[in-house]
C-alpha cells in the first residue's frame, strides 16, 4: 500500500482553487475518514465512492482509509471529488499504476459506478490550464462545457470502469475534439418581442436604443398599460451579439450557479432577469451560508429588469449603487469572502404615483401631491443619480394602436447599436472598458472632446439643473454614445442636448 495523490479542484467564487485529494491505507479495522473541511455532500461521498468501486470490477480495500483533502483550510463542497477519491484508492491499494500529477479529475459516482453531471467544470478547467496540466478527466455529459477553453486534452468518461480501463491502457478513450470553430459564439435566435411590434413611443424606442449602443442604465416611468414592460423585455432584441470573452465569463456564473442547461454548454444570448419585488436581500445580491450569486451577477452583459421599481425594499435598492459603479460584487461571509462581477445594464419601470395616473391627460390622479412625493422618494437620490437615460412612456393613442403597419424592426436597429459598440471596442481596445457607460473620469477626459458651443449648453445644465460631478460625467458618457450612434468624432450641441433631456427628474 503506498500513499496515493491526485488533483482535483474546488470553485471559489468563479475561480478554480487547487485540491490535492491524498489517500492512505494502512492497516486497522475497515474504516474510511474524510478530512480537510469536507461539507455533507463530500462526506456522503464515502458510501457512493465505496459502491461504484465494487460495482465497476474492482476491490474496495478493507482496511483504515485515510483521506486528506489539501489545503485543510479551504472549504471543500459538493460531489465532485467522488471521482479523485475513488481513483486515488485504487492507486494507494495498487491496483492502478498511473502518474497523476499533470492530470485533474472531476466528477460525481452513481452507485453503479456512473459519472454525473457536475456544478462548476468551467472553472476547473481554467484551473487546470492555469497551472500547465496536460489532461483532464471530467464525466460525459459535461466534455461540451469543459472544451470550452482551449488547450487542453479532454478525456470524456461515461463510468469508472471505464475510466479505470484507460488507465491501464486497455481500452483507451480517445480525446474529446469539438466540432465547433475555436472561439466562436453562434449567432443567437431571438425569441423575444421585437421592436416592429410595438406600436407607438418612438422616442422610448430611441431611449432604449441609446441605452443599448452605450450599455446605459434606464428608468421608464408612465401610468399603467402604457407598454414599459413590454419595451423592456424587448430591450435584448437590439443588443449587440456577445463576445467570445463575454459569452465565457457569463456561461462561468451560471454553470457554477448550477442554472447551465445541459443541452447548452455556451450562453450565447445576453442574459435578461426579471426578479420579483418581493425578492430576498441575498437573492438579489448573493448570499447564503456559502456565497453564491445573486440576479446582479447572473444579469452579467446582460439586462436586470426592475418592474414596479419603488415596490422593492429600500434596501434591496441601495444595495445596487456600489455594484452599478463598480461592476462588481462582494459578499462577505463567516466561511469566506468571494467576489462576482456584476456589469449589467439596469432597466426599471415605475409608475409616476402610487394610483399610477399622475400627469395623465385622460384619467385624473387620486393622489395628493405628499402622497406622490413619498412614492417616488422611495428611490433615493445617489440611485436616481446613477441612472443615465429617465424617459416618460405616456397613454397609447388609439389611432397608433389600431395602426396595422410594422415599426422599424429590432434587427435593423441591432445594426446601428453594433456599429456603435464596434467604435466603442476599437476606442477602448486593451484598457478593460468594453462600452462607454464604462469610462472612468480619465477616460472620459480622454475620449468625450466637445465642441465649443456645446461647452456652453453643458455649463448651463450643470448650474440650473444642479447636477453632480457624477451626473456630469454621466452626461458626457451619453452624448458620446450618442454621437457613436451619429458615427461623429467630437461631440456636439445637439448630441449634448440630447443626452440632457435624459437627465432624471422628480416631481
Amino acid at each position: 500500500m503506498t500513499l496515493a495523490k491526485v488533483n482535483s479542484a474546488a470553485v471559489i467564487g468563479l475561480d478554480g482553487k487547487l485540491v490535492e485529494v491524498e489517500v492512505d491505507i494502512s492497516a486497522g479495522l475497515p474504516a474510511m475518514t474524510i478530512v480537510g473541511l469536507p461539507d455533507t455532500a463530500v462526506q456522503e461521498s464515502k458510501e457512493r465512492v465505496r459502491a461504484a468501486v465494487k460495482n465497476c470490477g474492482c476491490a474496495f480495500p478493507t482496511r483504515r482509509i485515510t483521506i486528506n483533502l489539501a489545503p485543510a483550510d479551504l472549504k471543500k463542497e459538493g460531489p465532485a471529488y467522488d471521482l479523485p477519491i475513488a481513483i486515488g484508492i485504487l492507486v494507494s491499494s495498487g491496483q492502478l499504476a498511473f502518474e497523476t500529477s499533470k492530470s485533474l479529475f472531476f466528477g460525481e459516482l452513481s452507485l453503479d459506478g456512473g459519472l454525473r453531471h457536475t456544478h462548476g467544470i468551467l472553472p476547473m478547467v481554467g484551473l487546470a490550464k492555469e497551472m500547465g496540466a496536460s489532461t483532464v478527466f471530467v464525466p460525459s455529459v459535461d466534455v461540451k462545457e469543459a472544451s470550452l477553453l482551449e488547450g487542453m486534452e479532454i478525456i470524456p468518461a461515461d463510468s469508472l470502469e471505464q475510466l479505470v480501463s484507460h488507465l491501464r491502457s486497455e481500452e483507451l478513450i480517445p480525446p474529446y475534439v469539438s466540432n465547433d470553430d475555436a472561439g466562436h459564439v453562434p449567432e443567437v435566435v431571438w425569441s423575444v418581442t421585437d421592436m416592429a411590434h410595438i406600436k407607438g413611443q418612438e422616442h422610448v424606442k430611441r431611449a432604449l436604443e441609446v441605452a443599448a449602443a452605450g450599455g446605459h442604465n434606464i428608468l421608464m416611468t408612465g401610468p399603467p398599460g402604457s407598454g414599459k414592460t413590454l419595451l423592456a423585455r424587448a430591450l435584448p432584441s437590439i443588443l449587440p451579439q456577445m463576445t467570445s470573452d463575454e459569452a465565457l465569463d457569463v456561461t462561468k456564473i451560471y454553470n457554477v450557479s448550477g442554472l447551465l442547461p445541459s443541452d447548452t454548454p455556451l450562453i450565447n444570448q445576453r442574459p435578461f432577469r426579471a426578479p420579483h419585488h418581493t425578492i430576498s436581500h441575498a437573492g438579489l445580491v448573493g448570499g447564503g451560508r456559502w456565497p453564491r450569486p445573486g440576479e446582479i451577477s447572473l444579469s452579467h452583459r446582460g439586462v436586470l429588469f426592475l418592474d414596479e421599481l419603488p415596490e422593492f425594499g429600500h434596501g434591496s435598492l441601495e444595495v445596487l449603487r456600489q455594484p452599478l459603479e463598480d461592476k462588481v460584487v462582494t459578499i462577505s461571509r463567516a466561511l469566506g469572502s468571494v467576489s462576482y462581477p456584476a456589469n449589467f445594464m439596469m432597466v426599471g419601470a415605475m409608475n409616476p404615483c402610487p394610483c399610477g395616473f399622475y400627469s395623465d391627460p385622460v384619467k385624473a390622479c387620486s393622489c395628493t401631491p405628499t402622497m406622490v412625493a413619498r412614492y417616488q422618494k422611495r428611490i433615493s437620490g445617489p440611485l436616481m443619480d446613477r441612472v443615465d437615460i429617465y424617459v416618460e412612456v405616456p397613454r397609447i393613442e388609439y389611432e397608433k394602436l389600431a395602426d396595422i403597419r410594422d415599426g422599424e424592426f429590432s434587427e435593423d436597429v441591432r445594426v446601428r447599436v453594433e456599429k456603435a459598440r464596434s467604435i466603442q471596442r476599437g476606442r477602448f481596445n486593451g484598457n478593460g472598458i468594453s462600452c462607454n457607460s464604462d469610462m472612468t473620469p480619465l477616460a472620459v477626459r480622454d475620449h468625450c472632446n466637445v465642441e465649443v458651443d456645446a461647452q456652453d449648453l453643458l455649463k448651463s445644465a450643470m448650474k440650473k439643473m444642479s447636477l453632480s460631478a457624477r451626473g456630469f460625467h454621466r452626461i458626457l458618457k451619453l452624448a458620446r454614445t450618442i454621437a457613436d450612434l451619429d458615427d461623429a468624432d467630437e461631440i456636439t450641441a445637439t448630441h449634448v442636448a440630447e443626452a440632457i433631456q435624459y437627465r432624471p427628474r422628480s416631481v
